[in-house]
C-alpha cells in the first residue's frame, strides 16, 4: 500500500489503440483528420455566425457556444492521443490524467446543459412566437450561458477533488486512449464508494436532469406543433427543430453507449468503439448536421468562403 500512496510520482499508462507500427500509423491519420476536421468545422461555425448579423439570434449564440465547447471538448483528449502514437508513448502523469478528467466533465457537462438551452430556445420559439425576442432577451441568454459553466465547473470539481485521494497499487494501465475517471476508479486500491456516490450524483444533476428537461421540452413542442392547423406550419416547425433533435440524439445516444459499455464486461474493442463515437463522432459531426439541413447557415458558410477566397488573391495581387 505504501507503494501505492506514491501515486504523484507515478504514471498510467493509456493502452488504447495498441498495435504494430504499421495499425499506429493508420490510427495517427485518421483520428487527426478526424480532430482537424471537428476543429475546422466548428470553427467555421462560429466564424460564420460571427460575420453574418443576421444570425445574431439567440439560437445561433448558442450554437456558436456549442462549437466552441465541441473544439474543447476533443482537444482535451485527442492531441494527448497523437502525441502518444506519434512518441510511441502511452504514459501519462498523474496530474495530466486528472487535469484531463477534470476538463473532459466540464466540456461534457457543457454539452448536456447547451443542448438543454437550445431545447427551450425552441420551445419559446415555437410556443410563444409572439412574445420570443422579450422572453429570450440578451440577458438571459448571458445568464443561462454562465449558468451552464458554473455549474459544469462545480460538478467537475466535485469529481475531480475526490479523486485526489484515492491511492493505487502497481496496476496503472487504463483499457482506454484518455483518462476516463470510471476507468480510473477501477483502478484504485483503497475504497471509492464516496467516488461512485459523487459520480452518480453528479451525473444524476448534470446529465439525466437535463436530458428530462429536453424530453419535457419536446413533448409540450410536440403538442403546440399538434395544434397548428396547416401542414405547412406543422413542417416549418419541425424543421426548425430538425437539426437539434439530431445532435441530441447523436449526443446521448453515444454517450449512453459509452457507460453501458464500461457496465457492462464487452470488449476493450468494443469500449475503444463507444469512446470514439463519443468524444470524436459526435463533435465532428455537428457542423455538418447544423450546416447542412439549416438554410441561413449554409448561406452564411457560403458568403463566408467566397469572401475568403475571393479576398486572398485580391490582398497577393495587391502586394
Amino acid at each position: 500500500m505504501e507503494e501505492g500512496n506514491q501515486t504523484g510520482h507515478k504514471n498510467f499508462l493509456l493502452l488504447g489503440f495498441s498495435g504494430n507500427s504499421d495499425q499506429q500509423s493508420l490510427f495517427f491519420v485518421l483520428f487527426l483528420s478526424m480532430y482537424l476536421v471537428t476543429v475546422l468545422g466548428n470553427l467555421l461555425i462560429i466564424l460564420a455566425i460571427i460575420s453574418d448579423s443576421h444570425l445574431h439570434t439567440p439560437m445561433y449564440f448558442f450554437l456558436s457556444n456549442l462549437s466552441f465547447v465541441d473544439i474543447c471538448f476533443t482537444s482535451t483528449t485527442i492531441p494527448k492521443m497523437l502525441v502518444n502514437m506519434q512518441m510511441q508513448s502511452k504514459d501519462i502523469s498523474f496530474a495530466g490524467c486528472l487535469s484531463q478528467i477534470f476538463f473532459f466533465i466540464v466540456f461534457g457537462c457543457l454539452d448536456s446543459f447547451l443542448l438543454t438551452v437550445m431545447a427551450y430556445d425552441r420551445f419559446v420559439a415555437i410556443c410563444h412566437p409572439l412574445h420570443y425576442m422579450v422572453i429570450m432577451n440578451p440577458r438571459l441568454c448571458a445568464h443561462l450561458i454562465l449558468g451552464s459553466w458554473i455549474m459544469s465547473v462545480l460538478g467537475s470539481l466535485l469529481e475531480t477533488l475526490t479523486a485526489l485521494r484515492l491511492s493505487f497499487c502497481t496496476n496503472m494501465e487504463i483499457a482506454n486512449f484518455f483518462c476516463d475517471l470510471p476507468e480510473v476508479l477501477k483502478l484504485a486500491c483503497c475504497e471509492t464508494l464516496i467516488n461512485n456516490i459523487v459520480v452518480y450524483f453528479v451525473t444524476i444533476v448534470l446529465g439525466v436532469f437535463p436530458l428530462s428537461g429536453i424530453l419535457f421540452t419536446y413533448f409540450q413542442i410536440f403538442l403546440s406543433i399538434l395544434r397548428i392547423s396547416s401542414s405547412s406550419g406543422k413542417c416549418k416547425a419541425f424543421s426548425t427543430c430538425g437539426s437539434h433533435l439530431s445532435v441530441v440524439s447523436l449526443f446521448y445516444g453515444t454517450s449512453l453507449g459509452v457507460y453501458l459499455s464500461s457496465a457492462a464486461t464487452l470488449s476493450s474493442s468494443a469500449s475503444l468503439t463507444s469512446s470514439v463515437m463519443y468524444t470524436m463522432v459526435t463533435p465532428m459531426l455537428n457542423p455538418f448536421i447544423y450546416s447542412l439541413r439549416n438554410r441561413d447557415m449554409k448561406g452564411a458558410l457560403g458568403r463566408l468562403l467566397s469572401k475568403a477566397l475571393y479576398e486572398g488573391p485580391l490582398q497577393d495581387s495587391h502586394k
